[in-house]
């Protein structure tokens, strides 16, 4: 008997034209053991609640598109016997690159079939879920720019980070990380469910989405000058070896923090005020994962 897939399209992501796509799924996916159902969104949080109904009718439902796409799927799914799957079409896919899921279309599609099934960790921020990566301070800043342009991708994401660094101040953050206290002066805040960003830029390099903790990384304030080479230390791994990243692991971390600002959300901003809660749930989401990905 075939098994119902949903792929969800957001015909936005990345910058990227996905009108395409739908041919693409016809050509590569194993219709002889799926039925596919194919839909695009259509604005904030319509991914969500296509997927929330989803839920029950259909075995499998794959998010097309970034992880501000991937995020508002698996939260529409998350907690469900229903299956997560990925075509990564984003401007970083951080989560995808993490998962071992192949940054190519068809690719991607076909090993939807073999369907190599792990459960995987996810996060809550003030209740908000989170799959990949969540955080305040900089990168906040600069999600919240980057969502007011009218250009999406990675070329303008730099483009906006080189403009705002010189006059982004740090910020002093009160933690509490299971019951342990630290105050901290940081450039930015990350909460890290998998190791990187997006585009193979890891900030916390041995993270596990399994292990039913968060990477806490306190990025300190460094020297513009030594901008790029903390650029070459994400992308080699080795970030957590500079004096100016600290990372705290933990279940259940409260923030507080002197001003209400935005964090973001797999890198979709939010606002939030001066407490912030980040949980962690273990082991809530199926997803289909790459055969290089190895069960940490």
């Amino acid at each position: 008997m075939k098994r119902k897939a949903l792929f969800i399209i957001n015909p936005i992501s990345g910058g990227k034209k996905k009108d395409g796509v739908p041919e693409l799924i016809e050509q590569y996916l194993n219709t002889s053991e799926f039925e596919p159902v194919i839909v695009f969104s259509d604005g904030v949080s319509h991914a969500k609640q296509i997927a929330k109904e989803a839920v029950g009718k259909f075995t499998l439902v794959v998010a097309v598109g970034g992880d501000g796409t991937v995020n508002e799927v698996a939260s529409g799914i998350v907690g469900s016997d229903t299956i997560l799957g990925i075509i990564p079409y984003g401007s970083g896919n951080g989560l995808s690159r993490f998962l071992g899921i192949s940054m190519d279309v068809a690719e991607a599609i076909k090993a939807l079939g073999p369907g190599r099934i792990e459960n995987i960790d996810s996060g809550r921020l003030n209740g908000k879920p989170f799959f990949n990566m969540a955080g305040m301070g900089f990168d906040a800043h600069i999600s919240e720019v980057f969502s007011h342009g009218k250009k999406r991708g990675f070329i303008t994401y730099i483009k906006s980070s080189i403009q705002e660094i010189r006059k982004y101040k740090p910020q002093t953050y009160h933690l509490e990380i299971d019951g342990k206290v630290y105050e901290r002066e940081a450039f930015m805040l990350s909460f890290a469910n998998s190791s990187q960003y997006g585009n193979d830029a890891h900030i916390s390099p041995h993270a596990s989405i399994q292990d039913g903790l968060l990477d806490v990384c306190i990025i300190k304030q460094f020297p513009l000058w030594r901008f790029v080479e903390m650029g070459i230390r994400m992308i080699t791994k080795t970030a957590d070896k500079t004096k100016y990243v600290e990372i705290i692991r933990g279940k259940k971390i409260h923030v507080t923090r002197s001003t209400p600002g935005p964090v973001h959300l797999d890198g979709e901003p939010k606002i939030t005020g001066t407490d912030t809660l980040i949980e962690i749930v273990p082991h809530s989401l199926k997803v289909i994962v790459g055969a290089s990905y190895k069960n940490s």
